[in-house]
């Protein structure tokens, strides 16, 4: 049975439902890797209400929701920003900052549709290249990156809970 959803433009009444699923998929993403107490200071900071409010309320960031029916409940998060990664030059770059759904939705092709949407988004803003970063052993979304388009460009370190973790860092050009 295929999955009916809805990936929409976020506006200014979406922080809540953005923190709640960006909360939800990071728990569900991380269990088991990262440590519980840290997870929760992480979400607590990273994916509060007021986050997503002055991301939303910043026009240099672009935000998407995705919506299954019947009811429009939200289980999966797409965020488009500058490009703040440790790679030379990326001032003509966009980064697809967050991009998560969660477990039971995975598989449907939304991820695919999210990745087209931001691909299309930072065409239309006339960047050079949409990049990324993904936890270096998260072997099934860097697959699933590379099968987007996406090859590796270096690695950065990521820090939950003042411990760092490896990230590849990923990218596809958007010349053509």
């Amino acid at each position: 049975m295929a999955i009916e959803a809805n990936i929409r433009r976020c506006d200014s009444a979406d922080a809540s439902a953005l923190a709640l699923v960006g909360q939800a998929t990071f728990l569900e993403t991380f269990s088991g890797i990262l440590g519980g107490r840290d997870i929760v200071a992480h979400c607590a900071r990273a994916h509060a209400v007021d986050q997503y409010e002055t991301w939303l309320s910043n026009p240099d960031r672009a935000l998407w929701l995705v919506e299954i029916e019947p009811g429009g409940a939200p289980v999966g998060y797409m965020v488009v920003a500058p490009a703040q990664l440790p790679l030379p030059d990326t001032a003509h770059d966009l980064e697809l900052k967050r991009i998560y759904l969660l477990g039971r939705f995975q598989g449907e092709g939304l991820g695919r549709q999210l990745v087209s949407t931001a691909i299309v988004h930072a065409r239309a803003a006339r960047a050079r290249r949409l990049l990324l970063g993904v936890y270096a052993n998260n072997k099934p979304a860097i697959a699933f990156y590379e099968r987007a388009g996406f090859g590796k460009l270096g690695p950065r370190k990521f820090n939950v809970g003042g411990q760092d973790y490896d990230d590849n860092i990923m990218g596809v050009s958007l010349k053509a």
